[in-house]
């Protein structure tokens, strides 16, 4: 059974909106969003279960779970199939990959979830457009949407580094450039008074574009005493 808790919801979920929370059947019992209070959550969703390219990224998922656990991030599937074709689906990976899916996936035949999250418009002729991903930080807001179409599989390595990002982000009141990786330069905050133009660390650059290791990476280390 599928219950939507926040189905006053006016629209679907944009960046910065509240996820619509809900309650459900999954595979490893009944689940809310809001059990996931306190860290963060990689949100994605499938439009059908024994589906080649989906098949593919559950098994690269459920190889990079520990990498998302290091990052506190919980991985949350989505299908609109029944939880019994969840459990025959989970099957056919551990015997042809030998993966064990460590995960929870949702069942949402009614496609009550996957409206809510604005993933089946009203006008949609089937469940193609459920292959979105949702980045939820650990007090419930959206902060990444992602939509992937039927025909491409989703890049593991982006999701970990997008999550790794917005982390970090969030830690130490920076931004990170293209293709930024965690141990890279990010972009530091640019100063706020025309005083701290000529202050170590800004002349020479424009004041807008400055890079540099992460600000507690910069600061000197205390000598022994």
């Amino acid at each position: 059974m599928t219950l939507p808790i926040a189905s006053d919801a006016v629209h679907p979920p944009q960046l910065h909106d509240v996820a619509p929370d809900f309650r459900a059947r999954t595979t490893m019992g009944m689940r809310s969003l809001s059990d996931y209070r306190g860290q963060w959550v990689l949100f994605f969703s499938h439009p059908a279960d024994f589906t080649p390219v989906c098949t593919s990224e559950f098994v690269a998922l459920a190889r990079a779970a520990e990498r998302f656990a290091a990052l506190d991030c919980a991985l949350l599937a989505l299908s609109v199939d029944s939880l019994y074709s969840h459990l025959a689906w989970l099957r056919s990976i551990r015997v042809q990959f030998g993966v064990d899916i460590g995960f929870p996936i949702i069942e949402d035949p009614s496609m009550v979830i996957a409206r809510s999250f604005g993933m089946v418009p009203p006008q949609a002729p089937d469940t193609a457009l459920v292959r979105a991903v949702f980045v939820i930080d650990p007090i419930g807001i959206v902060r990444a949407i992602l939509w992937y179409p039927m025909t491409t599989g989703r890049n593991v390595e982006e999701l970990l580094r997008l999550v790794a990002a917005l982390r970090t982000s969030d830690a130490h009141h920076v931004s990170t450039p293209a293709n930024w990786v965690p141990g890279e330069d990010v972009i530091l905050p640019a100063p706020q008074l025309a005083a701290s133009l000529d202050e170590p660390g800004f002349a020479g650059e424009d004041w807008y574009y400055r890079t540099g290791p992460l600000p507690d990476a910069r600061a000197p280390k205390a000598k022994p005493v």
